[in-house]
């Protein structure tokens, strides 16, 4: 295999190109060219905390319990443990290809190396594409929550309907951003203690949520009826396919972002076994508190259309506001600041796949060089994560003038980036270890089958939301020439990227001629 080339520090503009980084950073994997980012400076703890961070399970929740329950009703957890199959399958991937090819562009880079170019391109454009969805989303979510907890705490409800103007919700959205971008900016250590703090609240809040829904749900009108079942966790009872297939796409949504670890694997120590293990101890955790939060949620408010009913279609895009004054009482303030935290500190560390990736691409010469510039005191892709958050703001601000139902539209077709470029890593995962798949049965499990079963569970996913979304009741209800508006995003989004990834191919051929990160670079196989 040939040695990594260490190439002359160069310096522009007050930063250092991270497609030239110093020796001394230069990685123990032959095959990763090193970016300059700060070594070792996030654990095992730090990287959990920050997948946590991302996924934001509080927001998730309170955003998905209504939902789910008025697609599947009593399987509700079923549905969960449903969507967190694939999402371990993937991780799975994502684990193995780490710790042969600890690169910080990730699905990136490892589709590269497996199937070329052009696909390595798109799975990169489908993750930064992603993240931009997500990041305007939260920082509206954190902005809408900010002005309902000062409602909450002043008693004054004109305070939260001050925050619903449209300038004052865009001003304040852009002053999250701008502060989340800083924050990104500064470094992983800033980053880590930001994040401990916010994911610590945000998990105690919830920790006591489920435990006051436990013992309340005896006295509580509405669930009188309702008593805990195992059959709650049966998928085979949801009453049809469609409605499985509906309660899925939203289950899948609210694990997204566990693999912020992974692209934190250059500033991990023990880079090649950290991130995977990191990504894991995310799952775990997750998967235990959404159970558990789904089946208390259940007990306590059961699964009606009205009152604080989980089914409520007036409360569904938001339970816990419905919840936090029955469930628990004078501490309800607690949970508002919970989504609050939930929603500021994932918007905070949305930023570190999207700035990654795409400081790898630009290393790699799939994007402009000015992405590879990386910070020489802080020692991060200062650039990239300036434009994303740029980005996001303009994303934003355009959208929330221009038509609220476009804005919603595009968080909905979210799914469809998350199914693409996820399903693309694991495929890429097999094909990348085939010549190992018989060294042993660990390796045709961990490296084969589970892949490439998280790869077909989320490509059907993708293809079925792909057909729902043509309807233009998915969504808002909004139509393009009789099209949904969803669909209309979703494949328009993969269109663009097609489009800026062949005046890309113009203006760096080097890098889809396959001279620069090949898809002939043998793996380096880990051995047990």
């Amino acid at each position: 295999m040939s040695q990594v080339q260490h190439r002359t520090m160069a310096r522009e503009g007050g930063e250092t190109t991270g497609a030239v980084a110093a020796a001394e950073a230069a990685s123990s994997h032959e095959s990763v060219q090193s970016k300059g980012l700060s070594k070792n400076s996030v654990g095992l703890t730090g990287s959990a905390v920050i997948g946590l961070s991302t996924v934001a399970p509080v927001y998730c929740l309170t955003s998905t319990l209504g939902p789910t329950v008025g697609e599947v009703g009593l399987q509700m957890p079923a549905v969960f443990l449903a969507g967190f199959l694939p999402m371990l399958l993937v991780a799975f991937a994502y684990r193995e290809l780490n710790n042969a090819v600890p690169d910080c562009g990730t699905s990136f880079t490892w589709t590269v190396k497996a199937f070329g170019p052009r696909v390595g391109w798109m799975c990169g454009w489908g993750l930064v594409v992603a993240t931009v969805i997500v990041l305007s989303n939260l920082a509206g979510v954190a902005a809408e929550f900010l002005y309902l907890l000062l409602a909450e705490i002043t008693g004054n409800s004109g305070i939260a309907e001050f925050g619903e103007r449209t300038p004052v919700h865009v001003v304040t959205v852009l002053v999250l951003i701008a502060v989340a971008t800083a924050i990104s900016y500064r470094g992983m250590t800033a980053t880590k203690w930001f994040q401990y703090s916010l994911v610590g609240l945000q998990m105690l809040v919830l920790a006591m949520f489920v435990v006051m829904a436990f013992a309340k749900s005896d006295s509580v009108a509405q669930a009188a009826d309702l008593h805990f079942s195992w059959s709650w966790f049966d998928p085979f009872s949801v009453s049809s396919f469609a409605a499985f297939t509906a309660g899925l796409s939203l289950s899948i949504f609210i694990y997204w972002g566990w693999d912020a670890t992974l692209t934190l694997n250059e500033e991990t120590s023990d880079s090649d076994k950290t991130p995977g293990r990191a990504a894991m101890l995310a799952m775990v955790v997750l998967v235990s508190s959404y159970a558990l939060t789904a089946v208390a949620a259940m007990m306590f408010a059961g699964t009606g259309s009205e009152g604080i009913g989980l089914g409520n279609p007036e409360t569904s895009d938001n339970v816990f506001a419905a919840l936090a004054g029955p469930v628990m009482g004078p501490f309800s303030v607690l949970l508002f600041l919970a989504v609050l935290a939930s929603a500021s500190a994932s918007l905070q560390t949305t930023f570190l796949p999207a700035a990654r990736t795409m400081l790898a691409m630009s290393t790699y010469k799939a994007m402009p060089e000015s992405f590879s510039r990386v910070h020489p005191r802080f020692r991060t892709p200062g650039r990239a994560t300036v434009v994303a958050g740029v980005g996001t703001g303009v994303f934003y601000s355009v959208m929330a003038f221009v038509s609220e139902n476009v804005l919603v539209d595009t968080v909905y077709a979210l799914g469809l980036m998350i199914c693409f470029y996820y399903a693309l890593t694991a495929f890429a995962c097999v094909w990348y270890f085939r010549r190992d798949l018989t060294g042993s049965v660990r390796k045709l499990l961990y490296r084969g089958v589970m892949p490439l079963a998280g790869a077909l569970l989320l490509t059907a996913v993708f293809f079925k939301t792909l057909y729902d979304t043509w309807d233009p009741a998915y969504g808002s209800g909004s139509a393009v020439a009789g099209v949904g508006s969803v669909f209309v995003i979703g494949v328009g989004v993969l269109v663009l990227g097609a489009v800026l990834m062949e005046i890309m191919r113009r203006r760096s051929p080097a890098f889809f001629r396959g001279e620069v990160l090949t898809r002939e670079t043998p793996a380096m196989v880990v051995e047990d």
